[in-house]
């Protein structure tokens, strides 16, 4: 947490908060979360104004007039807005005073969230390094490349989605989802799917994550957007936080493995 469908719900939240606000005061208190060097990350954000906010996979990028601003929230990152006096709280990290005497606060109870400071012109390469995979969209996300994606890869599935190479955002949630939504059992050898999963998979993919972003995201444990809301795709959740609960498929209850270390829901009927 948060994934995909979270970062783009708070990206929303931020670009109607922030937008047009001139940065006036800057304070890091985790000087470890910022890899691009603290002190010049402090004087060179200062006065810049925030013109946009976009997102890459389960990356927020805080477009500056001068610089970007790549944010990854981690586990438990999440930004906070206010106009007047800022709370104390220990779990504070990043204190951007704006020009209209409000204060964006980073807070994250962990400390794994990051920040990185690149010139516009790096961003692009920055992905491409990375190698983050395609948007989980239609028009970005084609059907060719996943499956020799697919076919070259011995990983298990589960773990093959959640590096993000083959598409870009699916944590532990949604990989969950999207292979309860397929029929695909999560320990299955990718290059073992046939075609016809392949395809069905990635129309899944597609339409789980579209219809996470409809509805703000999943609020399990701490996430909240923005603007301080709840989402509600936990409402809509098959399988995910479901163990023994009946499958709402064929009402076999719902089984809880570890695959590649992490806790995964599935259905053993129909994810044989």
């Amino acid at each position: 947490m948060p994934e995909l469908p979270e970062v783009e719900t708070v990206r929303r939240g931020l670009e109607h908060l922030i937008v047009g606000k001139k940065i006036v005061s800057v304070e890091v208190r985790v000087p470890k979360m910022v890899k691009t060097g603290v002190e010049d990350f402090q004087l060179d954000i200062l006065g810049q104004i925030f013109e946009s906010i976009d997102r890459r996979g389960k990356y927020l990028l805080l477009n500056l007039n001068k610089q970007t601003i790549i944010s990854h929230l981690r586990m438990e990152g999440k930004y906070l807005l206010f106009e007047n006096e800022v709370p104390d709280n220990k779990h504070f990290h990043l204190f951007l005073g704006l020009d209209d005497g409000s204060t964006m606060v980073y807070q994250d109870v962990r400390k794994f969230g990051t920040f990185e400071l690149l010139p516009k012109s790096q961003v692009e390469a920055y992905f491409i390094q990375k190698k983050i995979g395609p948007e989980p969209k239609a028009e970005d996300f084609k059907l060719k490349p996943f499956e020799e994606g697919l076919a070259k890869s011995h990983k298990a599935i589960k773990t093959l989605l959640l590096d993000q190479h083959l598409v870009a955002g699916l944590g532990n949630i949604y990989v969950d989802e999207v292979l309860w939504a397929s029929q695909i059992h999560p320990e299955r050898p990718a290059s073992g799917l046939t075609e016809e999963e392949a395809v069905l998979l990635r129309q899944q993919i597609i339409r789980i994550m579209q219809l996470a972003i409809k509805n703000g995201g999943s609020t399990i444990r701490t996430y909240r957007n923005a603007l301080g809301e709840d989402g509600s795709m936990q409402d809509f959740l098959q399988v995910y936080g479901k163990t023994d609960q009946p499958c709402g498929r064929c009402a076999t209850p719902i089984e809880k493995i570890k695959v590649g270390g992490r806790g995964t829901h599935f259905c053993p009927s129909c994810q044989k």
